[in-house]
C-alpha cells in the first residue's frame, strides 16, 4: 500500500530571540516505518524581520497546540554530502541580506508514534485526515 502525504495549514507564532510574531505554517506527514509518523513543517518569514531580531539559522515555531518546535533555515551548508571546507566568502549558511526576501524555515519531527500523538501535537491535521 502506498503511503500518502497529508498536509494542513496552521496558525502559530515564530519566536526569534524572545521576540514573537504571528505566522502561518504548513504541516505534512506520512507514515514512517513501524508505528511512526514523519512530520515536516514549513513556514515563510520575512528576511528583514528575522535579521532585525538577530536571527542566524534557527528559531522556534509555537504551533496551534502550543508545542515549541525548532525550525531552521538551511542556507545550503547542512548535509552537503562531502566537502567540508569553509569558504570565507560564503556566509556559512547564516541568513544575510543577500538571501531572498522571504525565508523558508523547516523542521522534521518523527517523535509521534501513534495517530493520537500526532493529533495532540498537530491538531491542525485533524480536519485533513
Amino acid at each position: 500500500m502506498e503511503k500518502h502525504i497529508v498536509k494542513a495549514d496552521g496558525n502559530g507564532a515564530i519566536d526569534v530571540n524572545g521576540q514573537v510574531s504571528p505566522v502561518t505554517y504548513t504541516v505534512s506527514f506520512k507514515e514512517g516505518r513501524g508505528h511512526s509518523y514523519e512530520v515536516d513543517i514549513r513556514l515563510m518569514a520575512p528576511r528583514d524581520w528575522l535579521l532585525q531580531r538577530g536571527f542566524k539559522r534557527d528559531a522556534v515555531l509555537v504551533s496551534q497546540s502550543g508545542a515549541r518546535i525548532p525550525v531552521y533555515h538551511d542556507g545550503g551548508s547542512h548535509h552537503d554530502g562531502g566537502s567540508h571546507h569553509h569558504d570565507v566568502d560564503h556566509h556559512g549558511g547564516r541568513l544575510d541580506t543577500s538571501d531572498a526576501i522571504s525565508i523558508e524555515l523547516t523542521a522534521r519531527d518523527d517523535s509521534c508514534t501513534s495517530e493520537g500523538d500526532l493529533m495532540r501535537k498537530y491538531p491542525e491535521l485533524d480536519a485533513a485526515v
